[in-house]
């Protein structure tokens, strides 16, 4: 069992130990949220190097992980956000080397259980912005259950799902997200099972922000990382990682440049589902299924699917979850982003129901009541 705790982030004036402002809902803090004052906006003047700890990052060279541990890096100034109000939580695996790498407070924790730890800190604190590492198979296997439950609830945290479609520190086997007929070493005539889609697990357990993105597209990654930062509640973002050691181009075929624009689909709110190099293809409903159309001859943008991603029902987004190459483009972005009470908020809003109900309470009295004997 390895759990370490960090304190990197105190100290060196960089932050006053005050409560962050709230993040919002959206690409940026909402308007109603109070701007930082002028005291702390000179406190507060991060930048990417002051999220750098002083560890030696350790991944396999060229590995996908370095650019995402860099985006993250990158855009966590933009919260205004002291790092001794900010926490790292991961598991186990290649991912969850990550909060070492950051200089905040961090929990390198067991498998499959980050989420568990999440959901303590975030009610002990509410006041803390914590964000969850994590990888396809510590999230998706054994951590499974914990993912579920910490997206339905609605707890407010960040989920940051590194999915290589391998386990890598492990030298190798077969994942939940790995294609079936993969031959691994756990699969050596190939893997029967199918594979998990992450952001349908994520979705049919009502988180309130999904999204996509992929390693190597670094501006893209950290719009999407910024945004969930700034999302109030249960945020799941899928990041397509190379493992360049033991599944090496598992996502080349649609993320490489040369074709990237052809085989994806960039979702933006509000738009019509337009993709390829001349923007000349599209996504259009047919019946209860997507089909892919060639505009011109008829067929403008106004026949096409326009992404909503605010919609309370997640059936679109549910849509765009199972789409995947080659029969369709693969879509990168936010696939949905609601807004519902937190599960911090609820569980704050029962006591204060129940204090006000019932009076403070005395814990003396309470072990004194009911069925009491005493042993001479």
């Amino acid at each position: 069992m390895n759990a370490d705790l960090k304190a990197n982030g105190q100290g060196n004036g960089q932050g006053n130990g005050s409560a962050p402002p709230s993040p919002g809902n959206g690409d940026s803090p909402p308007a109603t949220d109070a701007p930082l004052s002028p005291e702390n906006a000179q406190v507060i003047q991060l930048s990417r190097k002051d999220f750098v700890s002083d560890q030696e990052v350790r991944w396999c060279p060229g590995c996908g992980d370095y650019s995402i541990l860099a985006q993250t890096q990158k855009t966590m100034p933009d919260f205004g956000v002291p790092r001794e109000n900010i926490v790292f939580v991961s598991g186990i695996g290649c991912s969850g080397r990550l909060p070492y790498y950051m200089n905040t407070y961090g929990f390198h924790s067991i498998h499959g259980r980050a989420p568990t730890l999440a959901t303590g800190l975030k009610l002990a604190n509410p006041q803390l912005m914590v964000w969850v590492i994590t990888g396809d198979g510590d999230a998706l296997s054994i951590g499974g259950n914990h993912v579920l439950h910490s997206m339905r609830r609605n707890v407010d945290i960040k989920m940051v799902m590194f999915n290589n479609r391998i386990y890598g520190l492990t030298k190798g086997q077969a994942s939940p997200t790995s294609e079936q007929g993969k031959k691994t070493k756990s699969s050596p005539a190939g893997t029967v099972d199918y594979p998990i889609q992450p952001l349908s697990i994520a979705l049919a357990a009502e988180a309130s922000f999904v999204a996509r993105s992929v390693d190597t597209h670094t501006e893209h990654l950290q719009e999407t990382l910024n945004r969930a930062g700034y999302h109030k509640g249960s945020a799941f973002v899928e990041v397509l990682q190379n493992c360049n050691i033991f599944n090496d181009g598992a996502f080349k075929d649609f993320t490489e440049r040369d074709v990237r624009e052809d085989r994806m689909l960039v979702l933006e709110h509000g738009k019509p589902m337009v993709f390829g190099k001349d923007r000349d293809k599209g996504i259009r409903l047919d019946g209860l299924r997507p089909e892919i159309v060639q505009l011109g001859n008829g067929t403008s943008e106004a026949d096409l699917l326009v992404h909503d991603e605010e919609t309370a029902d997640p059936y679109l987004a549910f849509m765009l979850s199972r789409m995947w190459w080659p029969e369709f483009p693969v879509p990168v972005g936010v696939l949905r982003r609601v807004n519902r009470p937190t599960h911090d908020q609820l569980v704050e809003a029962q006591i204060q129901d129940a204090t006000a109900r019932q009076g403070e309470g005395d814990l003396q009295e309470l072990l004194v009541s009911g069925e009491t004997w005493v042993v001479d």
